[in-house]
């Protein structure tokens, strides 16, 4: 990957990048020992570089990171305010920092942690867009061509909603990895789950299948699940985003669907069905379940109906009977 190249041209002198020698370390750091995608490492090493671009004003280098204190990174972050950049981009661009100077902490570059008391911007509380089940099914059924090109779409859009995957997980899809009802997916680290299909992904993809091999041109021996229409080769992230916004606008939905709003809309419809938090952590691949509750924002009148419903006091009248 271009990040980690380790190309050496710039390595020393006056042509060096931000952060140097240190800096691509630690990319390769995330890399092979944590196994990140090619996409987070490239956002890393952009915060880490505006970083290291703000740093020269006050004479100070990520090359000489002893010389930064805590001042800068406030300084920085003021910056980030002054530029009106949004309060989960502002803790995402700190956690970069955080990471990196974690990092030459552990491997004794620096004494002195200038991220130790430094904290992310308070975020606002923000609950993911989701469609309902009525949309959600609407999308599912997009009136679309039957050829290849449309099996792949709808195949595609319910791998995505019926199982709940990530775009980059779903792409990253083999022929091999789908195994009945089920497929083996590789996550965030690297971290392989087995997720279960739904029935009617598993006649979606049955169907794209079989007409697959219209769309391998010259490369037979591509193994990607989810191929692109020209090249025949896998489907990159830009291609899927569309898919999926173009399935939204065949069903006629009032918003811009994108394929993590399918994510999103999967836990959120598993929740409200009575699923427990810790089975869809589980699906969704999440290390923290702090991360799943995010999904725990079910409409207030279904929880009262399932409340009522279930627990064996809730209509008491307040004399003792019901």
């Amino acid at each position: 990957m271009s990040s980690t190249s380790g190309k050496s041209s710039g390595a020393r002198g006056g042509g060096t990048r931000p952060g140097g020698e240190m800096l691509r370390g630690f990319l390769a750091h995330l890399a092979v020992e944590k196994g990140y995608s090619e996409a987070t490492i490239r956002s890393y090493g952009t915060d880490l570089e505006q970083f290291g671009e703000f740093l020269k004003r006050s004479k100070r280098s990520l090359e000489k990171p002893e010389r930064i204190t805590r001042e800068h990174v406030r300084s920085f972050l003021a910056e980030l305010h002054r530029l009106r950049l949004t309060k989960a981009t502002m803790g995402r661009k700190l956690s970069s920092l955080r990471a990196y100077f974690r990092y030459l902490m552990r491997h004794r570059m620096i004494s002195v942690d200038p991220m130790a008391t430094v904290r992310n911007p308070k975020q606002e509380k923000r609950h993911p867009q989701v469609l309902n089940v009525d949309q959600a099914v609407a999308l599912m059924e997009a009136a679309i061509e039957p050829d290849p090109e449309g099996l792949r779409d709808l195949a595609l859009a319910e791998v995505l909603y019926g199982s709940g995957l990530r775009i980059s997980e779903a792409i990253g899809l083999d022929l091999n990895d789908v195994d009945s009802d089920v497929i083996r997916v590789t996550g965030k680290g690297s971290k392989e789950r087995i997720v279960p299909l739904s029935g009617a992904a598993v006649k979606r993809i049955r169907r794209y299948l079989e007409q697959r091999h219209a769309m391998l041109g010259d490369n037979y021996a591509e193994q990607a699940l989810f191929l692109s229409v020209r090249q025949g080769k896998r489907l990159n992230r830009r291609q899927a985003n569309r898919i999926v916004a173009r399935l939204g606008a065949l069903a006629g939905l009032p918003k811009d669907v994108h394929p993590h709003m399918l994510r999103h809309s999967f836990a959120t419809h598993m929740l409200e069905a009575g699923a427990d938090l810790r089975s869809v952590q589980e699906l969704l691949g999440h290390e923290r379940l702090t991360t799943t509750q995010r999904y725990t924002h079910l409409d207030m009148r279904h929880i009262m109906q399932v409340y009522d419903q279930a627990h064996p006091r809730a209509k008491e009248d307040g004399k003792g009977k019901k």
